[in-house]
C-alpha cells in the first residue's frame, strides 16, 4: 500500500481530524513561508537595517513602529492572495460531514476563505486590526490604504494588528480550544511546518489519538512520534487524494 493509499484509508476512517498547518501550506498560494529557500527570514532585504526576527517583535512595533509597518505590509501582507487545493481540500472534508477542526500557525485567512468553520489561528490574522486606544476594528483594507502608520480615524490612535508578535504571549482562549481538540481527535495531521516556533510546536505532545500523520518537504524533529510521514509538496498530496475519490466516483 502506498503512503498516499495510506493517508487516504486514515482520513476517510477518522471520526475527528485536527489539521495543525504552518507556513508551508500556503505557499503554493504565494505567500513565502520564513525559513525556505526566499522565505521572510532567509531574504536579504537591504533596505531594512534590522534581521526581520527583531522587526516583527512587540517593542520594535512599539519603538520604531513605521519601519515595522513598511516590513509588516511589503512582506507579511498578501491581500490578493487565493485559498489554494490544500485548503479548499480539508475545508471540502468538512463540507462532506467530517469532523475538521483547523489549528493554524498562519495569519493568512485562507483556510476561513476555502470555508472551514472552525479554524483555531495561533498567531492571530493580519485581517483583524484594532486601534490600541479606543479599540476600534478595521480590515486589512483599511490598514494597507494607509500611508505610514495607519491611525484610528475616531481617536488619532494607533492601530496593531491582531498578530502575535515575537516577545508577545498566544491567546489564552485560542490556546485552550486548539489543546482541547488535539487531546480529543482521533486523527492530527501537521501540514508544512518545521515545526521550530514554539510554543506553538509543543501543541503535537497533546496528541492521544491513534494516528499521527505528518506531510512536509522536510523533516522535522517531531517525525519519530508520526504513525505517516509523507515528504512532499502537500499539493501534490491533496490532488492525488482528489483522484482517487475520484476514481471511486
Amino acid at each position: 500500500m502506498s503512503k498516499i493509499d495510506e493517508l487516504y484509508d486514515v482520513i476517510k476512517n477518522s471520526s475527528s481530524i485536527v489539521v495543525f498547518t504552518g507556513a508551508g501550506i500556503s505557499t503554493a498560494s504565494g505567500i513565502p513561508d520564513f525559513r525556505g529557500t526566499n522565505g521572510i527570514f532567509v531574504t536579504n532585504d537591504k533596505k531594512y537595517s534590522y534581521p526581520a526576527e527583531e522587526i516583527i517583535s512587540h517593542s520594535f512595533f512599539y519603538y520604531n513602529t513605521e519601519q515595522f509597518y513598511q516590513f509588516y505590509k511589503e512582506k507579511m501582507c498578501f491581500p490578493s492572495a487565493k485559498p489554494n487545493a490544500a485548503h479548499k481540500y480539508f475545508a471540502d472534508l468538512e463540507k462532506k460531514g467530517k469532523n475538521v477542526t483547523v489549528v493554524t500557525q498562519n495569519i493568512d485567512g485562507l483556510h476561513q476563505a476555502a470555508g472551514s468553520k472552525r479554524v483555531y489561528e495561533l498567531h492571530g490574522s493580519i485581517h483583524r486590526n484594532y486601534c490600541e486606544d479606543c479599540h476600534k476594528f478595521y480590515d486589512l483594507n483599511y490598514v494597507l490604504s494607509q500611508d505610514g502608520v495607519p491611525k484610528c480615524s475616531e481617536c488619532g490612535g494607533i492601530i496593531k494588528p491582531d498578530v502575535v508578535l515575537y516577545e508577545e504571549g498566544l491567546d489564552d482562549n485560542t490556546v485552550s480550544l486548539a489543546i482541547s481538540a488535539i487531546m480529543t481527535c482521533d486523527t492530527m495531521i501537521i501540514i508544512g511546518t518545521s515545526l521550530r516556533v514554539y510554543p506553538a510546536a509543543s501543541f503535537v505532545r497533546y496528541f492521544r489519538g491513534k494516528n499521527l500523520v505528518l506531510i512536509n518537504k522536510d523533516k522535522t524533529s517531531y517525525d519519530e512520534m508520526c504513525t505517516l510521514a509523507i515528504y512532499d509538496d502537500v499539493i501534490n498530496v491533496v490532488n492525488e487524494l482528489n483522484e482517487k475519490d475520484n476514481a471511486i466516483l
